[in-house]
């Protein structure tokens, strides 16, 4: 089970977007995330008509590692960590650390 997952909102710690959050777009299998408006960079492409695609400068999305990001909880309104405990029905659950409160309920 992984600590971050599509959908949750996230605050980014280290690096030029320092405080920015947004949500989670995608969870790559090698340990990165891709969150919406954050590290966007300029890519320069070329034009491909076979394909129907304009060249130009395209602002895009890159992954970022996951320890640069933390999960935002709303209660506090601070970053905080994710520990997972286990449910009497045997459910396994996400918390937030600080306050003890459950994400995935």
């Amino acid at each position: 089970m992984k600590k971050i997952r599509k959908g949750d909102q996230v605050v980014v710690m280290s690096g030029r977007d320092k405080g920015r959050r947004g949500a989670v777009v995608r969870v790559f299998p090698d340990g990165r995330v891709l969150v919406e408006a954050v590290n966007v960079v300029k890519r320069h492409t070329k034009p491909n008509p076979q394909a129907g695609k304009q060249g130009g400068i395209i602002e895009k999305e890159m992954p970022l590692a996951v320890s640069k990001i933390a999960i935002w909880n709303p209660g506090v309104k601070k970053p905080d960590r994710i520990g997972f405990k286990t449910l009497t029905d045997g459910k396994k659950v996400r918390f937030f650390k600080s306050n003890g409160e459950m994400i995935d309920a």
